[in-house]
């Protein structure tokens, strides 16, 4: 084969290597933004569920359920941390979503309807510094308490 030719072969070669590329980017892209859309469905759940669980219509269970999930979702604390391999990552992507299901089940329609009318008003999840401290602290205490708690277990005379 002469030296034009292999070339040729080298740059269709190329050509072809590009166009893989450019469809693997494409569907990257396409499944990128299928995941932030479904990030923002869940965090307009989330605040749906929030206006949900003040409303006085709803079941004394439903709102602490829904208080529980909405505090863990927005919380920066998570039980498992996120940089614990595979399991870090694993409560964001199941124990959220199975506990706003569970909540969305026992909320009743209406008030549910009511809701995702208030949080799609919402652009964006208020970001209030003083709720940040308020949660954190309230997890702290709630650590305080379960040490506080173990250390009397195991250490009752």
């Amino acid at each position: 084969m002469s030296a034009g030719g292999v070339l040729q072969e080298r740059a269709r070669a190329l050509k072809e290597r590009a166009r893989v590329f450019k469809e693997r980017a494409r569907v990257f892209n396409e499944r990128a933004r299928a995941l932030k859309e479904r990030a923002r469905a869940l965090e307009r759940e989330t605040v749906a569920l929030y206006f949900a669980a003040r409303d006085p219509r709803t079941p004394l269970g439903a709102k602490l359920l829904a208080g529980l999930v909405v505090a863990y979702a927005l919380s920066p604390i998570d039980l498992i941390p996120d940089f614990v391999p595979v399991l870090g990552f694993l409560d964001d992507l199941i124990l959220v979503p199975l506990g706003l299901a569970l909540c969305l089940r026992l909320v009743p329609r209406e008030v549910l309807a009511e809701a995702r009318v208030r949080a799609a008003g919402i652009a964006a999840r208020p970001r209030s510094y003083a709720a940040a401290v308020v949660i954190v602290l309230l997890w702290l205490m709630a650590a305080a308490l379960i040490g506080a708690w173990i250390y009397r277990a195991f250490n009752a005379p």
